[in-house]
């Protein structure tokens, strides 16, 4: 009898062991990290634009360099955009090239934001100011390759 309760016991404490493991959920191998773009854009009919950045992902420091033509471009303008890549599984997953991603890019009296995907997953979702004259940045189409 006793062995019979201590095998009841056991498999009481296996099923409880179980279910706390299957209602746990699994940790995300992806991370959310925070990136900082100064991107400047200048042409006439074809725009031609590129800049510099940095990833900050786990404590460390990542450069980036952005490039990108656009076209139906005027003027010359500058932005700082600041914000997070998400969907990284490592930092060389930021690499590449970005088109819109779900609301795209806006722009509300010279203020920026824009969400923004590659080909891997990640996805931008940065803010900033425009400074300068551009009728349209455009950051679709931008390329950003890590150091």
């Amino acid at each position: 009898m006793n062995r019979f309760v201590y095998a009841v016991k056991f498999a009481a404490a296996l099923f409880a062991a179980a279910t706390v493991l299957a209602a746990t959920p699994t940790p995300s191998h992806a991370a959310t990290c925070s990136v900082r773009l100064h991107i400047v854009k200048a042409g006439f009919i074809i725009g031609i634009g590129g800049g510099n950045g940095t990833l900050y992902c786990n404590g460390q420091a990542y450069r980036l360099s952005i490039g990108g033509i656009g076209i139906g471009s005027l003027g010359i303008a500058a932005v700082d955009l600041v914000g997070t890549a998400t969907n990284l599984h490592r930092p060389s997953d930021i690499a590449g090239t970005y088109g819109a991603a779900g609301v795209g890019g806006a722009f509300v009296a010279g203020a920026q934001v824009a969400t923004l995907q590659n080909e891997r997953g990640v996805i931008l979702n940065v803010h900033g100011v425009q400074a300068g004259f551009q009728v349209s940045i455009g950051l679709g189409g931008m390329t950003i390759a890590l150091h």
